[in-house]
């Protein structure tokens, strides 16, 4: 299993540098309302600090809900997903999950590295969506250490993919640290470690928010702002040109602070794309992504990753998905805000690379700052 470990975050003006990491091994602990099916053990398992408290799954080390207070210090749940860890198994949407080996779209499931050409599974037509038919959301993870209570409560969940799953090169090690810190913030560390071959590692956490709350109606009046200057356009199948053009003044320009709703008009269906994060980039230099701001409800929610682009997604596909309580999700129900390497950067040269060697670690990392206005 992979070794872990704890980033310390120090903030110094708009950026957030993280030091050097080490590995630290953990024995697993599984919650005690895990049960037997064909898939492994499966459990839910809550983080709590302050008025903040999470619960999630080991199947695709899966958010299923996080409980905010609003303006008024009413909690509320603002993941959509579903009551039961075992609902998740049948998802289609990917809620609330881990996605991986490689997230986003590959071109007609297929890449060539080092001469060599990989053939991969494909689920989207002739291409590839966030890692084939059996991507890392669709398995039960690992716990490799759990910790509910104390300073920063947090949970670690591990997976080893074997060479040639999906069609992709290489033994891989990956694990998923979700951590509370402070009364304010979630912290998402993901990590991947190749442990023989090279292989495109690009891990994306794919939890769809909704401010308001889950079952509050739409996202449309939420107010988003997106430190991009840049989109890396797509055809009609959402696979990237390889071009990167400016957004200003178009439809995805969020550039200030505005409504999901003001422009949605203008687009075929919704928002899916990937946006490239202004700044420099660096394995260990976080940025300030986005914002989320319900006027209703008062929350706001900062986004910061060290990855260079973010996928908008407004859950332009959803329909009459039962979820939690049995409220039914209907399109535009919540909003995805997913960091990542640039979708098909495996076929495109001129994108940033999400080839990870041996030896040279992968490192992802999210930090989510909650707030009331």
């Amino acid at each position: 299993m992979p070794n872990l470990f704890t980033p310390f975050l120090l903030v110094l003006s708009s950026v957030i540098l993280v030091p050097a990491l080490a590995f630290a091994a953990g024995e697993a602990e599984f919650g005690s309302n895990g049960e037997k099916n064909g898939y492994g053990k499966i459990g839910v398992y809550e983080l709590s600090k302050g008025n903040v408290s999470m619960k999630l799954t080991n199947w695709g080390a899966t958010v299923m809900s996080l409980v905010l207070p609003d303006k008024h210090g009413k909690l509320t749940d603002v993941v959509l997903g579903f009551d039961s860890a075992f609902e998740y198994k049948n998802d289609t949407s990917y809620f609330g999950s881990i996605v991986g080996r490689v997230a986003n779209r590959i071109a007609n499931a297929r890449f060539k590295l080092n001469g060599v050409l990989y053939k991969l599974v494909p689920n989207e037509g002739k291409n590839m969506l966030h890692g084939g038919p059996k991507g890392f959301s669709d398995l039960a993870w690992k716990v490799i250490k759990y910790k509910n209570g104390g300073r920063t409560p947090h949970i670690v969940f591990g997976y080893n993919s074997c060479d040639g799953e999906e069609g992709f090169p290489g033994n891989l090690e990956v694990a998923v640290t979700y951590k509370l810190i402070g009364d304010d913030r979630l912290s998402v560390m993901m990590k991947g470690k190749a442990l023989d071959k090279p292989t495109p590692v690009n891990l994306a956490q794919h939890t769809y928010w909704n401010l308001g709350g889950h079952n509050s109606g739409d996202i449309l009046s939420n107010k988003v702002q997106i430190f991009a200057h840049s989109i890396t356009p797509v055809d009609s199948h959402l696979i990237p040109t390889g071009k990167i053009v400016p957004i200003k003044g178009t439809p995805y320009d969020f550039l200030r602070p505005r409504t999901v709703g003001s422009r949605i008009q203008e687009l075929t269906s919704g928002y899916d794309i990937n946006y490239v994060i202004d700044g420099a980039g660096g394995e260990r230099r976080m940025r300030k992504t986005a914002t989320v701001h319900c006027e209703r409800s008062g929350r706001v929610m900062e986004l910061w990753t060290n990855q260079p682009g973010v996928q908008f997604y407004t859950s332009n596909a959803l329909g009459d998905t039962r979820g939690k309580g049995g409220y039914v999700y209907k399109k535009h129900a919540g909003l995805c805000l997913e960091t990542q390497k640039f979708p098909d950067s495996v076929n495109h040269p001129n994108f940033p690379s999400e080839i990870v060697y041996p030896g040279k670690p992968y490192l992802h990392l999210m930090l989510y700052k909650f707030s009331t206005v």
